[in-house]
This record gives C-alpha cells, structure tokens and sequence, in this order.
C-alpha cells in the first residue's frame, strides 16, 4: 500500500540499500515522495537508482564501506550535497556472517560480526547529527533483530542488542533537539537469494546444519510460525519514520510474527 506524499519533501537516507530490505524501503519511500540518498558499498546500489529515477522519483545512490567512519562521513555528505538536508536516516546495514555455536567461532570471526552489524550503524548515527543539529529535526530509524535472543550467532546478537542500546540512548540525549531515534526489530524474512553471499567463504555441511537450527529456532519462537516478508518489514519501517510517529522515540518495535527477541 503507498500513501501518496508521506514524504513529499523530504530527504531520506537508506544505507545497505542495494537489495533486500533496504531497497524495499527506498522504492516505497520514493513513491510515497522522498528523495532518496542509496548508500552501499555494492555497486548494484545504481540500479535501485535507476529504478526510482524511472518511476519520476528523485535518487542518488553512493558507493562507499559503512564498516569505516570516513565511508559514513562520505555518505551523509553526498547527501547534503545533492538535497541539502537530511530528514531521515534509515540503517540497514547488518546481517549475520556466520551462524554456529559460540564456542566455535574464532575472535577474528567476533571482530567481523560486530564490524558488520555494529559499526555501520554507530557511525552513521555520529556522521548525520551535526547535520539534523543543525536542521533542529531529523529521525533515525535503526535495524535491530530479534536475534537478540537466539542461537548460532551470539555476535550478531551482541550486535543488534548494541543497536538497541544505541536507539534508547541517544533518543533521550537529542529529543530536545528535535531528533527522534526509533527501531525496528525484524525476524526472520524471507526475501531473494543476496547478490552478496553473507559469508564469502561459503559455508560448509556443519555450518549449513548449525544455520538450520537457527532457521528452526526463529521459526518456532514465532507465535505465527513462519518468515515475514519484505512488505511486513518494509511497512513498520516507514511508519516509524514518518511524522504518524511523531511522538514515538526511544523504542524498539519487534517484527517477527510475535517473538520480541
């Protein structure tokens, strides 16, 4: 369902938004009438672009690593240069590199989790807000995960919860300044195979039985028993960050068929 001009006049930032969610929210957020600022470190990200551009939406797309903060600080100011302002930020970026029992992973494979579902997310929240200070407004909608109660990836988990922390932090710290911090926390979601493996490395038998029973556990936490779709995480999303949200901040909605994670 679009809701026409929802957000007409409005400049929306979507980082990880070459596929998958976060190219969901940009092209519903770009018919419903944002500008739109695609932020990906895969090169793929120009053809949501030129998607939008097609449909008469307005879209830039940057080419950049949100594992590091000078990635991060390149985004927000590709932005300001090409709408002037940023409304909304939208960080998508995450995902689990690797499911398996904790005792098996190895520190250099911890680093990366929280390299991957961490960072992105602290960064681009540091790089946007002397632009929304600036602005006195903005809305910051952060992807959390209820797999911060689940098996096979207790960095991931780690991560997500950090996300958690971050929204109910800086939510009380910049609420007087008009910035509102909000998040959504998706379960599991049933979308097209990723252009990108999640593990470059490929996984072997163990690891695809360990990623079963993790896939087994999110199913059976479910009250409904089954994936979301990309609509259903798509929707809360953007709700969030509209001004129908206006007086919600700090929290962490769950998306994930009943499981609050």
């Amino acid at each position: 369902m679009i809701f026409q001009g929802r957000f007409a006049g409005k400049v929306m930032v979507v980082t990880g938004a070459a596929q998958g969610i976060g190219a969901g929210v940009a092209i519903r957020a770009a018919a419903e009438g944002a500008s739109l600022v695609l932020v990906d470190r895969a090169e793929f990200v120009t053809e949501v672009e030129q998607e939008i551009i097609a449909a008469g939406g307005k879209a830039v797309s940057v080419t950049c690593d949100l594992e590091t903060y000078e990635g991060a600080a390149q985004a927000m100011a590709a932005a300001v240069a090409a709408f002037g302002r940023i409304d909304i930020l939208v960080n998508n970026v995450g995902g689990a590199i690797r499911m398996r029992p904790y005792a098996q992973f190895e520190p250099a494979q911890i680093d990366a989790e929280i390299r991957r579902s961490l960072m992105p997310t602290l960064y681009c929240c540091h790089a946007v807000l002397p632009v929304m200070l600036d602005q006195g407004a903005g809305i910051i909608v952060n992807l959390s995960s209820n797999a911060t109660r689940g098996i096979r990836r207790v960095p991931y988990s780690a991560a997500k919860g950090g996300i958690n922390g971050l929204t109910q932090a800086l939510a009380m710290e910049y609420a007087e300044s008009g910035i509102r911090v909000v998040a959504t926390a998706p379960g599991g979601t049933s979308a097209p195979p990723r252009r990108v493996p999640r593990n470059a490395e490929g996984d072997n038998v163990q690891e695809q039985t360990w990623m079963a029973e993790a896939v087994e556990q999110v199913t059976s936490s479910a009250f409904m028993k089954r994936y979301g779709t990309l609509d259903e995480q798509i929707a809360p999303i953007l709700f969030l960050a509209s001004d129908e949200a206006s007086y919600v901040t700090g929290s962490v909605l769950p998306v994930a068929g009943g499981d609050i994670g």
